[in-house]
């Protein structure tokens, strides 16, 4: 990379930076130290509800920001009231949609690969074949594979890593490599 173009890659990272953390504080999202952003990460806390992200947090949105590509930034969203949603330290996600009803609660050194999706919710409450949002818990050092989908009530234990294009349904262990639609465990660690 060339002096200039390295300058010109700085500033751009400064300044989504910057209009990242204005975005999420007019918000009322609470960011904890050296929260990182490449691209437009887009935040929205329903009133009354929580979003809390731990320190050293990093948020990849641009198509290119990583090798495998991104297919969309990454949105971080609260959509009642009630709704509680916390990220630990050392996280990092790219192109992940992060949607909570009830709440969602992910621990430190979580990676989620390109277009990850975690909900604790079917999204449509008006629906009578919908049952209720249930909370999603994703341990320490859970590893997210690219496209995996993190579905309602369901807890991975840490250590976990879940293989690429999984849907997870179902509770899933601690130590454990667990992969397929739906997702199920195919090894220890």
């Amino acid at each position: 990379m060339s002096h200039t173009s390295d300058v010109l890659f700085r500033k751009m990272h400064f300044l989504f930076g910057k209009r990242n953390m204005l975005h999420a504080m007019w918000w009322g999202v609470k960011l904890g130290s050296n929260t990182k952003f490449d691209g437009k990460c887009y935040f929205k806390r329903y009133p009354k509800s929580t979003i809390k992200i731990g320190d050293n947090c990093e948020f990849l949105s641009r198509p290119n920001s990583n090798l495998i590509g991104i297919d969309r930034p990454c949105l971080v969203s609260t959509l009642t009231e009630e709704a509680y949603l916390e990220v630990g330290n050392n996280c990092g996600f790219s192109g992940t949609v992060i949607g909570a009803f009830t709440s969602i609660k992910i621990g430190n050194n979580v990676r989620c690969g390109a277009n990850t999706l975690i909900t604790d919710s079917d999204w449509h409450s008006d629906d009578p074949r919908v049952g209720p949002a249930k909370p999603v818990v994703i341990g320490n050092n859970v590893w997210l594979g690219i496209n995996v989908v993190v579905l309602k009530g369901v807890e991975i234990g840490e250590n976990t890593v879940i293989g690429a294009n999984s849907l997870v349904t179902k509770n899933i262990p601690a130590n454990v490599i667990a992969a397929g639609n739906p997702c199920r465990e195919i090894a220890k660690l």
